[in-house]
């Protein structure tokens, strides 16, 4: 049986969004959640910090290379790469990956469809604006993961999940109480 993994991009609006999702995990909660979430280097320690003060899964920043756990949740700190070595999974920095957006979503999800005999993966596009993270959930679902795209109703920028929504008819549009429970019902 495949470990579940979860993966979640997001830009405008992200954090409060993130932490509304995060929040509603219980203590008993064991699949490990990356997180690509558009923001300042700079900002992201005190983000990562802060969420591992008040959530009972342990929060990393991924800064480097590091294995993935259950009952942990990894915010990338640059764009990541899902990889296996020696049949360990882990989760590393792509220094030299050239993108727009950091950390970049489009990195996360497109290193996903490597790993896709090792892990059952959700993966979820939350509010934001452009397009990051679209083409990539695209072939996510298109090889049979399942994929949400934040609804216009919660989105705090509907442009990012719209994307997604456009470019594949079959990803799922939900508003994010919904996104939610999914999250819930898929790591149990």
């Amino acid at each position: 049986m495949k470990d579940k993994l979860i993966l979640i991009g997001a830009s405008t609006g992200g954090p409060g969004h993130l932490k509304k999702i995060l929040s509603a995990l219980g203590n008993d909660f064991e699949t490990p959640i990356i997180i690509a979430q558009h923001m300042n280097e700079i900002f992201l320690q005190s983000f990562a910090k802060q969420f591992d003060s008040e959530l009972f899964q342990k929060v990393v920043l991924v800064d480097g290379t590091c294995k993935i756990q259950k009952r942990h949740i990894y915010i990338c700190a640059k764009s990541c790469v899902l990889e296996s070595q020696y049949g360990a999974s882990s989760l590393a920095c792509k220094l030299d990956y050239e993108s727009y957006y950091n950390p970049s979503i489009e990195c996360i999800f497109g290193s996903a469809l490597g790993m896709l005999e090792k892990f059952t993966f959700l993966a979820v596009l939350l509010t934001g604006i452009g397009q990051d993270g679209a083409v990539n959930i695209d072939l996510l679902q298109k090889n049979g993961v399942r994929c949400i795209a934040e609804s216009e109703e919660t989105a705090i920028v509907f442009g990012m999940p719209k994307q997604a929504a456009l470019l594949n008819k079959n990803i799922e549009v939900l508003p994010l109480y919904s996104i939610i429970s999914v999250i819930k019902q898929f790591g149990a």
